[in-house]
């Protein structure tokens, strides 16, 4: 796999996360990179995104103000830091990229993580 997202995991109500993704052998520098979501039931959408030089990031309405999406370049390495989660932010969360270059953000994606489920419920 190109993108492997860290583990989620189960967490109360109002708890914060971070997840990340690494990018080993993937041409990380070269790509916006977002954060995309399925929560149960629904579609999968796009919640987070950044070019690959950080100077636009998009957030989805709901998660504005509690979700914050960062990278590392040089670590081939993106975040997402998760504050105030509520049981909506329950689903698996995808890292995601391409197929277009540094500024692409919407989707649709040509490179997925695997995902890693988040839960949160007291």
């Amino acid at each position: 796999a190109q993108l492997m997202e860290s583990a989620g995991g189960l967490v109360q109500p109002g708890g914060s996360l971070r997840l990340s993704c690494t990018a080993p052998r993937f041409a990380f520098s070269s790509f916006g990179m977002s954060w995309v979501r399925q929560a149960p039931g629904k579609g999968v959408g796009s919640v987070s995104g950044s070019y690959s030089d950080c100077s636009n990031k998009y957030y989805e309405d709901s998660v504005k103000g509690r979700f914050t999406i960062s990278r590392d370049n040089a670590k081939n390495t993106l975040y997402l830091h998760i504050n105030s989660l509520n049981p909506e932010d329950t689903a698996v969360y995808y890292c995601a990229a391409g197929p277009g270059g540094v500024g692409y953000v919407g989707g649709p994606f040509g490179y997925w993580g695997q995902g890693t489920r988040v839960t949160v419920s007291s």
